[in-house]
């Protein structure tokens, strides 16, 4: 059983990145603040990133639940995910978007999510609004830093405030960055988990098996624990690269893990913390290129 930690939907890609608009352009390629960039697979060919072909991703590599997150640069999807979730009852947990300045949704969404380093006002207790909502409402709030140890003061004082509140810090802790393990160190918190999405973007010049990516994880579970940690895809950019399967069987392979680390960060981790039940294990369907 696996649950993806990270992933992103969108109907139409309607964002923004430093000041600048982010749109599909076709063939899975988006205008990206000026810059062509390859956003999703080349067969996804209108620019729409669905709840359904992501399913289809899930149930041929064998993954049962996934989380979904929001990022700028593609927009706010709160519409969008809410009928995904809708339409998908169970298999997917889903988070509202946090713009600075605008009004923020909790009704119907499990958490809510901040572009951390990307907001105008970076201090996290300027924000302290958000993470009140969330704490009531009993959802989670997911957390993306800028890079080191910019925001991680402001970070641990909405984590004491707050204890009881769920709290997700995304890609990892921005592992290739100078300063990564002071967001890992939040995990010393009881309700604080670090999540791996992006993880194989992060190592993308080293590339797959990634071993150092796997040394990366050794090296957080020394610092939190194997119990603080969950696997992510970043699903569907990390896509541009791998494939879905990939995106986690580098972990399922490795030596250097033992079975139930893996079965901890893979599933056990993310289903109690996210409150996943009565999932199903996708049925295992042989590929073409399997004897």
């Amino acid at each position: 059983m696996i649950i993806d930690s990270h992933v992103h939907l969108w109907k139409t890609q309607n964002g923004r990145v430093n000041g600048k608009p982010v749109f599909s352009i076709g063939n899975g390629k988006s205008n990206f603040g000026g810059e062509v960039r390859q956003m999703l697979p080349p067969y996804m060919l209108n620019g729409e990133n669905t709840a359904e072909i992501l399913l289809s991703n899930m149930d041929c590599a064998g993954v049962s639940a996934a989380v979904v997150t929001q990022e700028e640069i593609d927009g706010n999807q709160d519409a969008y995910l809410l009928s995904a979730k809708a339409a998908h009852p169970g298999r997917l947990k889903i988070c509202s978007l946090y713009e600075e300045g605008k009004p923020f949704a909790l009704d119907g969404f499990d958490g809510v999510k901040l572009c951390a380093g990307r907001l105008p006002t970076q201090d996290l207790t300027k924000h302290a609004a958000v993470f009140a909502a969330a704490n009531r409402a009993g959802g989670f709030v997911f957390l993306e830093l800028a890079d080191g140890d910019a925001q991680t003061g402001s970070a641990l004082e909405m984590i004491r405030q707050y204890p009881d509140l769920r709290i997700v810090i995304g890609h990892f802790g921005m592992v290739t960055r100078r300063g990564w393990k002071a967001q890992i160190a939040l995990a010393h918190n009881k309700n604080v988990r670090i999540e791996s999405g992006g993880i194989t973007w992060l190592f993308h010049r080293e590339f797959y098996p990634y071993p150092s990516a796997v040394r990366a994880i050794r090296e957080a579970a020394e610092i939190c624990g194997f119990e603080k940690l969950m696997w992510g895809s970043d699903y569907p950019r990390t896509m541009t690269a791998i494939t879905y399967r990939m995106s986690f069987d580098f972990i399922q392979k490795s030596d250097e893990l033992q079975e139930k680390e893996k079965a901890a960060f893979l599933f056990e981790n993310a289903a109690s913390f996210y409150g996943f039940d009565d999932l199903k294990e996708p049925e295992r369907i042989r590929n073409m290129v399997e004897d």
